[in-house]
């Protein structure tokens, strides 16, 4: 009997070949050829695998005006400083704001000063500090960062993405091949993304968002960084009590969490308690200073170590830093 026909091409690879993978992934890493794409805080790459792995989702979801932004944009702002010997290209889907608006935010954490002066809303805008703005923006003028305003339905997202890494990829003059080049994507945020025709609700788009990203990171060597929104939930007077568990962000909490968290390597959750004016936070009952302290729940390390950390953020100059652990509430003993 001669042997059945293969009627589609195999999808199977043999265990040999993932050994062979990983072992080239980790004499890389050994050697220094592959690395993460560090971040500007030791507590954040500590959690993670060294700072954010290329073929990586991270997804960090909070209230508006908790700093998801914020962070992002210091992620990338400083990516270039923090990895100046890797190659790397950024794509940003910023559904959310201008891209003016995103620079005016990048001038204040270089010069120190809120966006209200630097728009001349708060005392004139100096001619000093506006010669500031016009040299830093010299100094990024070769930034390799491009960035899309207008909201995207899912398969317009992934034409775009797919269209940039091929206009960018580069031929090795070794092998002849043609190579991808390493990329940070951003999408701010998931909610607005738009609604296809053929798509019944935002949920209904979001699966498809993350079932799309999933695909990418394993074509492309791109590190996707995907802002998200959290349920209603999270605002009820319950969880917004001083030193209850129920203070934390959950997984459960991130929008249509089914959607983005099983496609995602990272997921984290920011918080600014005393926005809700809780003063002791958690179980534990940190002590919460001010307005300025956030909280990052790394909900989710595919490949590092869930934890709870601490920052402090400058809302006005745009900028955000590590802090501290707060000390905690003492109790009463009973006798």
């Amino acid at each position: 009997m001669s042997k059945p026909p293969e009627l589609t091409p195999s999808l199977w690879k043999s265990h040999k070949e993932g050994y062979k993978d990983s072992l080239s992934y980790m004499l890389g890493r050994q050697k220094g050829t592959i690395k993460s794409l560090k971040t500007p805080w030791v507590k954040f790459n500590d959690a993670t695998t060294d700072g954010l792995e290329w073929n990586s989702l991270t997804v960090i979801g909070g209230r508006p005006a908790s700093g998801k932004t914020l962070i992002k944009d210091q992620i990338v702002r400083k990516a270039k400083e923090l990895n100046a010997d890797q190659e790397f290209r950024v794509l940003e889907f910023q559904f959310e704001m201008l891209a003016r608006t995103s620079a005016i935010r990048e001038y204040c954490s270089v010069l120190g000063k809120d966006y209200k002066y630097l728009c001349s809303a708060n005392g004139v805008l100096s001619d000093a500090d506006l010669t500031k703005c016009y040299e830093y923006a010299k100094t990024k003028a070769d930034y390799p960062l491009d960035i899309v305003e207008s909201p995207l339905t899912v398969s317009e997202i992934v034409l775009q993405i797919t269209m940039y890494m091929n206009k960018y990829a580069v031929k090795d003059e070794t092998t002849g091949f043609w190579k991808y080049i390493n990329t940070i994507v951003t999408i701010d945020h998931s909610f607005l993304v738009k609604k296809a025709s053929y798509e019944k609700d935002k949920f209904d788009t979001l699966y498809n968002l993350g079932e799309a990203l999933t695909e990418l990171k394993r074509k492309y060597p791109i590190a996707f960084i995907v802002l998200s929104q959290l349920n209603r939930n999270v605002d009820s007077p319950e969880r917004n009590e001083d030193g209850k568990y129920g203070n934390y962000i959950l997984d459960s909490d991130i929008f249509a969490a089914d959607a983005l968290l099983q496609h995602a390597d990272t997921v984290i959750g920011i918080n600014r308690p005393a926005l809700r004016k809780i003063r002791f936070y958690g179980p534990d009952r940190y002590i919460i200073e001010d307005d300025t302290v956030l909280v990052m729940h790394f909900l989710k390390c595919r490949n590092g170590d869930t934890r709870m950390s601490f920052f402090r953020a400058a809302f006005k100059t745009m900028e955000i830093k590590e802090m501290e652990t707060p000390a905690m509430q003492e109790r009463r003993k009973l006798t």
